[in-house]
């Protein structure tokens, strides 16, 4: 028999299309796509693992692979509609060793400053409050991180405190308000 969160991983979508991304699984043929991305020291520069080496990054794909197994959430690979191409990973998971469900995404530098960010944050926004039911998701960013912090703002998220002595901020966002944002939109 399988488990209750196996049964719900499998009735989920493991796939989203945006009007201009495809949020999928990850595969482990996605390693050297990914290590061209995680390798780049602008783009992981407000990462708290910082730049990733080949087998960090390895070892890293396949903790997002076994999250989904384990969690029936986690981070999709961002892929570019118009060539193709794995542009970055974005989605939910756990907040470090708390029960708070985060946001995140990673893209690389070619594709900054397009709204692409936003698109992916806004569908894991919708994929956590409409398939999961979460009552809440976070996000966290550096304090100097105002693209990420902007993206947060756009898609609904409020400012909360500061963690870390001030080096981090934190940001959420309820269901109950997500729905209101939504419906104001209809």
């Amino acid at each position: 028999m399988e488990s209750f969160t196996t049964a719900l991983a499998n009735s989920l979508s493991r796939q989203i299309e945006t009007p201009r991304l495809y949020l999928r699984q990850f595969t482990p043929e996605d390693l050297d796509e990914l290590y061209r991305i995680y390798s780049d020291a602008e783009v992981m520069k407000y990462v708290s693992e910082g730049v990733r080496n080949r087998e960090e990054t390895a070892a890293d794909l396949f903790q997002i692979i076994a999250d989904w197994e384990k969690h029936a959430f986690g981070l999709w690979a961002v892929v570019n509609k118009e060539n193709n191409q794995l542009i970055g990973d974005g989605g939910l998971r756990f907040l470090g060793k708390t029960p708070d469900v985060e946001v995140g995404y990673v893209l690389a530098k070619a594709y900054w400053g397009k709204g692409l960010a936003s698109e992916v944050a806004a569908a894991s926004l919708k994929y956590g409050f409409e398939a999961l039911k979460l009552e809440k998701i976070v996000a966290v960013a550096d304090t100097d991180n105002i693209a990420s912090r902007r993206v947060m703002e756009k898609v609904g998220m409020r400012y909360q405190h500061n963690l870390d002595d001030c080096d981090r901020v934190y940001y959420s966002i309820s269901r109950k308000i997500y729905q209101s944002k939504v419906a104001e939109l209809s």
